[in-house]
């Protein structure tokens, strides 16, 4: 480390911009060796000072940030606890089989933001008016939030009744193609979202509707997390690329089906063959058929 008083990254940058070429020129040559050093020293000062001073998060609480909470009434597994871990920290997409718990990670971690951010927004997007209510049951056992702050909103909640509901409650449960609408009506307070999870990730492939509400809510803020949620994240690694690209995902969590810390939890499944006849109608068809072929 060179001696004398460190100048900040803008006082360095300043000086340099205020020097004849000649002089600069002159001064490199002269500090050649210390330049990398002090460039190192700078990059490291500036970096402590981020870390000790953090730009604050608009509406987040401090003291309930810091700690996140994990339900232990239910059976701790592991690979949950380490997908929840993840997903609070960036945006995570989290790959586990059917029947393995993504709802219940989701929960957690809808739970921690609702706790840090008391005016915030969180959001569970799925695909289709059944899914909608489906998670939004399955949540509600594991999250322990008042039923008075969560709401189902499906293409039947009319869209004065979503306005109202936008600024009353603060826990929504609705299909992606209403998140769309009300953003780009305005009704959708987009800046107070502050986590936003996304169930059967698998589907943001070109434009579809989940692609729109992240496009759409980051030209408002960039200050929310991302939970991708996906039994089958893609069929190639092109597709699997495209839905992190437009989710912004940062992270990737995966259990495949036999991996071992999931095997504890995971049942053989069964399999039952029923033949079904084909009826007289579609049998004489696949006759016809046969004996055509057998001619030619």
């Amino acid at each position: 480390m060179s001696g004398g008083q460190q100048r900040t990254l803008p006082q360095a940058w300043w000086a340099a911009s205020r020097k004849a070429p000649e002089e600069k020129k002159k001064e490199e040559e002269e500090e050649e060796e210390e330049e990398d050093d002090d460039a190192d020293d700078d990059l490291l000062l500036a970096a402590a000072a981020a870390a000790a001073d953090p730009s604050p998060v608009a509406g987040f609480c401090a003291a309930a940030g810091s700690i996140w909470i994990y339900p232990t009434n239910y059976p701790v597994r592991g690979y949950q606890v380490r997908m929840a871990r993840a997903a609070l920290l960036g945006n995570t997409l989290v790959c586990l089989p059917t029947g393995l718990g993504k709802t219940f990670v989701a929960a957690v971690v809808m739970y921690n933001f609702y706790r840090w951010f008391p005016s915030g927004k969180v959001l569970f997007l799925a695909p289709t008016k059944p899914l909608v209510a489906q998670q939004m049951e399955a949540c509600a056992c594991v999250m322990g939030i008042p039923t008075r702050h969560m709401v189902e909103m499906t293409g039947g909640t009319q869209a004065l009744s979503r306005r109202e509901l936008w600024t009353t409650k603060r826990v929504f449960f609705l299909t992606p193609q209403i998140m769309v609408n009300d953003l780009s009506r305005g009704t959708c307070p987009a800046v107070e979202i502050k986590c936003l999870v996304i169930d059967e990730a698998h589907k943001a492939l070109g434009n579809h509707a989940y692609c729109q509400v992240v496009r759409e809510l980051s030209k408002y803020t960039n200050q929310f997390r991302i939970l991708a949620l996906s039994a089958t994240p893609g069929s190639d690694t092109k597709a699997v690329q495209q839905v992190i690209s437009n989710l912004l995902i940062a992270q990737i969590e995966v259990c495949a089906e036999d991996s071992p810390e999931i095997q504890p939890y995971s049942h053989e499944r069964q399999v039952e063959k029923i033949v079904v006849p084909l009826g007289e109608e579609l049998v004489e068809i696949q006759n016809a058929y046969i004996q055509e072929s057998l001619q030619n």
